[in-house]
């Protein structure tokens, strides 16, 4: 491979910084705005980034205004059951489409692929009427049920599993192992990384969804965190500082599990890449 030229390294770094601005200024811009004083000017012209007088007053009052921390663990109820749920559901299904024989296996692979093309907003009235039909409406339960098992989840495991060389599998059916106990003593295993991919996708998604909680709920007790900030934004609409405290209240446990399950976040994306 030739080595890139000096003229190519800059031009590499000055893309990836404008990139990094992009994607993370936003989140530092509402961290900084969080920790500004009521007597600090946010829309001064040049704008400045870091506050002259840090407080955490912010967050206190947010607190005092809604009941937050309800809400977040509201969330983390919805976050982890959503999480258990997709790790058992997709690594079984995926295990079964990759490793297992039967009739319409190609057609459920299909349908996997043809669900992730559709989006929430065309069967959100058929989720909502399904919920009410059965009793489930305004309880968390409600909430999780739709994502419990993701499509994308399914075909990452699914790929994951078919990169697996088979040998490994074989000296296990030598040695008399059934598919229960391939799948949970070989299979499982050796995709660490694609599992700790379902799960952060996992988390993210139930973590931040907004509309169908907003229309499955209607209990404020039971609201989960993005719902209850949303009540925030709009009686402050003068207040941005509260806002972006609420904002890094809700971004924070996201910036925390990636931090934790990185190192076997990015293995994961290799192990569950689309072959060609």
């Amino acid at each position: 491979m030739n080595r890139a030229t000096p003229w190519e390294k800059a031009v590499r770094y000055v893309l990836l910084l404008a990139v990094l601005a992009l994607t993370v200024g936003p989140f530092l811009w509402q961290l900084s705005t969080s920790l500004k004083s009521t007597t600090e000017d946010i829309y001064t012209s040049p704008p400045r980034f870091l506050p002259a007088h840090p407080t955490g007053h912010n967050y206190a009052e947010v607190a005092d205004i809604i009941p937050v921390w309800d809400y977040a663990v509201n969330s983390l109820k919805v976050a982890a059951a959503n999480v258990l749920t997709n790790l058992a559901g997709a690594s079984m299904a995926g295990y079964a489409l990759a490793r297992l024989r039967f009739r319409g296996r190609r057609a459920a692979g299909l349908a996997f692929v043809a669900a992730v093309l559709v989006p929430l907003e065309s069967i959100v009235i058929a989720q909502f009427t399904m919920m009410r039909e059965l009793e489930l409406n305004n309880t968390l339960v409600a909430v999780v049920l739709p994502g419990a098992v993701g499509a994308l989840n399914v075909l990452l495991m699914r790929n994951a599993f078919a990169a697996l060389p088979y040998e490994t599998e074989e000296a296990a059916v030598i040695d008399g192992a059934n598919v229960w106990q391939r799948f949970t003593r070989v299979a499982l295993p050796s995709v660490k990384g694609t599992l700790a991919v379902v799960a952060i996708f996992s988390f993210m998604g139930a973590w931040d969804d907004f509309l169908w909680p907003l229309i499955v709920l209607s209990d404020p007790d039971r609201f989960t965190l993005t719902v209850g900030l949303n009540y925030l934004h709009g009686t402050f609409q003068q207040d941005p500082r509260l806002v972006a405290a609420g904002t890094v209240i809700a971004v924070a446990p996201l910036v925390v599990m990636f931090v934790c399950l990185q190192r076997y976040f990015f293995r994961g994306v290799g192990e569950g890449a689309v072959k060609g």
